[in-house]
């Protein structure tokens, strides 16, 4: 039911910067904790950061200092901005939304956007 779309990947030199973006199908994300992820081939899914419905944060050791999540539920919105970059920061970077229901869980992806770090 809920659609993610991803923008803002790309080409960037290392020590350059980058936000990403995740628009959401629906007006408000309050109910939902979002994370993104990161993957490069032959690897699994790795967590890059997370915000939960409050407005916590947390970061994979790699990303802090560096990367900060934010959200703005009114429109919708999910950003990762992204500073300081490293060739090994190369990677398909996906946007994940979630939430519990009842003991239920709902779940969405993004379609993935790709980020090459590269001089």
């Amino acid at each position: 039911q809920l659609q993610l779309v991803e923008s803002g990947g790309g080409l960037v030199q290392p020590g350059g910067s980058l936000r990403l973006s995740c628009a959401a199908s629906e007006s408000t994300l309050d109910r939902y904790a979002i994370a993104w992820f990161r993957q490069v081939p032959g690897k699994e899914h790795e967590l890059v950061a997370d915000i939960n419905s409050g407005g916590g944060t947390n970061y994979a050791d790699f990303a802090k200092g560096r990367f900060t999540i934010s959200r703005d539920n009114a429109e919708g919105r999910a950003y990762l901005q992204m500073n300081s970059l490293k060739p090994e920061d190369t990677a398909v970077y996906y946007c994940y939304a979630a939430a519990v229901v009842s003991g239920k869980k709902d779940d969405y992806w993004g379609q993935g956007t790709q980020v090459t770090v590269s001089s």
